[in-house]
């Protein structure tokens, strides 16, 4: 794969997770650019700020950390009135006000086609990598799957519900930074189960025992942003707790165990 060839190739300590940490600070950075990651005609303007944001907002939350700042590099095309940019303005700032952070900073261009680059600066006190350990519980919020068919629902000219998790992704803030002390392992589901399922594996050196079977479609499916973590067998009932405290459905699928774990999906990426 081009994407992990080229992050070896970098050599540093700091990649491999959803974030950098660096002292007490974790530092994301996303893109979401029109003709890869969208297209006009899926979005107003202002969704499409408001989910360049919260993807970017995921990888804080899967790490433990609360956003502070963000630094905006944007370009978009001369033929955008100000109207245009004030919807995407709109959508930014409603963003940093919900989840109480402030852009710093960035860039302006013009650009062919929408262009989105943000980079966030958070705070945690405990982050929590991707690392996990043998004969733990792998659990995974929310339901996936329904991303993925709206997406094929959207490339085929049809039209989804608002309230598609395509369109704007459900986060699950509440419900995370209060299990993160119980959590051994975490990462958001950008690329599909499958595939973050992977990159544990890669980085535990660890395999999985499913307690059922998951459909390739469900388990494809990318840009769900739902968490994906491990946690020790003994911390199930303040799991389960939080889950009900903070009305969030989690879905306990796996064992760690020894071995490894391949993706069966296609690349998202090149």
């Amino acid at each position: 794969m081009k994407e992990e060839f080229f992050i070896k190739n970098i050599r540093s300590k700091y990649t491999g997770d959803d974030g950098a940490v660096v002292g007490s600070d974790v530092i994301a950075s996303d893109s979401f650019f029109e003709g890869i990651h969208f297209k006009k005609e899926w979005m107003s303007l202002k969704d499409i700020a408001i989910k360049a944001s919260l993807v970017n907002i995921s990888d804080m939350i899967a790490m433990n950390a609360k956003p502070k700042y963000a630094l905006l590099n944007i370009g978009f095309p001369k033929f955008y009135t100000l109207k245009d940019i004030k919807d995407l303005t709109d959508g930014f700032n409603e963003c940093a006000k919900q989840y109480g952070y402030e852009i710093i900073g960035g860039d302006t261009i013009k650009n062919d086609k929408l262009a989105i680059s943000m980079t966030f600066i958070g705070k945690s006190k405990k982050p929590v990598f991707r690392k996990a350990k043998l004969n733990e519980y792998v659990a995974y919020t929310g339901n996936i799957g329904s991303v993925r068919k709206d997406l094929f629902t959207l490339l085929r000219g049809g039209s989804v519900s608002i309230r598609s998790k395509f369109i704007k992704p459900q986060l699950r803030d509440k419900f995370f930074y209060k299990a993160a002390p119980y959590i051994t392992a975490a990462l958001d589901i950008s690329d599909g189960l499958f595939k973050e399922l992977e990159r544990i594996s890669k980085i535990s050196k660890l395999g999985f025992k499913f307690f059922y079977n998951i459909d390739k479609c469900t388990g494809c499916s990318g840009e769900e942003y739902e968490i994906l973590f491990t946690f020790n067998k003994k911390h199930l009932p303040k799991i389960l707790n939080i889950a009900k405290l903070t009305r969030t459905e989690i879905n306990i699928f796996a064992l760690t165990k020894r071995g490894s774990f391949k993706s069966r999906c296609k690349e998202n990426h090149f």
